[in-house]
């Protein structure tokens, strides 16, 4: 019982002295835990100093700051240059207007050899287009009907402002009643004007071709002069027509720059100069004068039959890959075929009378005046 008392007296004792423990439990967990809380106080605290001893950058925005305060000198620097600055302006303009008016020489160059051909390789183009049609054409000859040159030059002087065709088809009845120029010379005006009515322009060039036989007769005993200094002396007698008699009757190299001639040397880019004296020029130095004449036929004929003023046919061309104009006309080839004239498209030349090489070629005479 004693011992019961004991031990229940010791339970209960114990109860306090648990109480007590739990008291001082809970006094030192509240102890604890007081620290605890100073410790989840300082945690921030280290966590900061943690983070700065980290991230030493995180002290160096002031470095950095200071810098930013001390970046409108800079700026105030770099504004100096700014104030400077119109003066690099006007020496950048000043060259402008340099060279606005000191290319002037250059731009010839350019014209002459355009998209930064060299003069070779436009001698070597030139030449190689001029070995093509030759190909293409090898039966060319002047379009003319003549037995001498005095029905040459006639015959070339009433071709200005019409085709070969219609002088081809006027000239018979012309030297048939007049075949010298003492007879053209002693002609009767209006008889004259009347034969020439279909060339157009009938009246100046019946003045012309009376007016040349004059001169003929006057000055040259009735012959045609072979030099070019005396040609061109004659009525109605230029530098063209004085090449196509000294190439066609006399055999002497020239170039007949007609609008055929002026039209195709432009389009190729062999000079882009207008007046017929300076295209001469400029072509005659591509080429030797032994080829001059034929040239002068190859580029005449390439711009009768194919390479049109109106509407050229590119797609029919044999120097397309050559051409620099390619794409002006029809490019698709049965469209560019029906432009083709002449023997190209089956029909008549222009000569009434034209060379036995040329009809052995496939050519046709043209028809006389008149017919259907």
């Amino acid at each position: 019982m004693g011992e019961q008392g004991s031990d229940g007296g010791r339970k209960t004792a114990g109860a306090p002295r648990t109480a007590a423990a739990g008291t001082g439990a809970s006094a030192a967990s509240a102890k604890k835990a007081a620290p605890s809380k100073k410790a989840a106080a300082r945690k921030p605290a280290a966590a900061k100093k943690a983070a700065a001893e980290k991230t030493p950058g995180a002290t160096k925005p002031a470095a950095k700051k200071a810098p930013a305060k001390k970046a409108p000198p800079a700026k105030k620097a770099s504004s100096a240059p700014l104030k400077k600055a119109p003066a690099p302006r006007k020496q950048v303009v000043a060259p402008k207007k340099a060279t606005a008016s000191v290319p002037a020489a250059p731009a010839k160059t350019v014209a002459a050899h355009p998209q930064g051909e060299s003069r070779t390789a436009l001698v070597r183009r030139a030449r190689r287009i001029n070995r093509e049609l030759a190909e293409v054409y090898p039966y060319a000859h002047p379009e003319l009907d003549f037995e001498n040159p005095f029905q040459l030059v006639v015959a070339t002087v009433l071709s200005a402002q019409t085709t070969d065709l219609r002088v081809n088809q006027t000239t018979p009845a012309l030297f048939a009643k007049y075949p010298t120029p003492e007879d053209l010379a002693a002609a009767n005006p209006e008889e004259v004007e009347e034969i020439l009515r279909p060339t157009g322009f009938f009246r100046a060039k019946t003045k012309s071709v009376i007016g040349l036989s004059k001169a003929l007769v006057e000055q040259f005993g009735g012959e045609v002069p072979g030099r070019l200094e005396d040609l061109v002396k004659l009525p109605g007698v230029g530098r063209k027509t004085a090449f196509v008699v000294l190439g066609n009757a006399f055999g002497r190299p020239g170039i007949t720059v007609d609008t055929h001639f002026q039209r195709l040397v432009r389009r190729w880019k062999w000079t882009d100069e207008t007046d017929p004296d300076k295209i001469e020029a400029a072509v005659g130095a591509l080429f030797p004068k032994s080829d001059w004449r034929d040239l002068s036929h190859h580029v005449i004929w390439h711009g009768r039959r194919i390479c049109h003023a109106r509407k050229p046919a590119c797609g029919a061309c044999p120097i397309a890959p050559l051409c620099p104009a390619y794409g002006e006309g029809e490019t698709d080839p049965e469209k560019a075929k029906k432009l083709l004239k002449y023997e190209k498209a089956g029909q008549p030349g222009q000569r009434l009378r034209p060379p036995q090489a040329y009809l052995d070629a496939g050519g046709r005479a043209a028809p006389p005046l008149g017919a259907g």
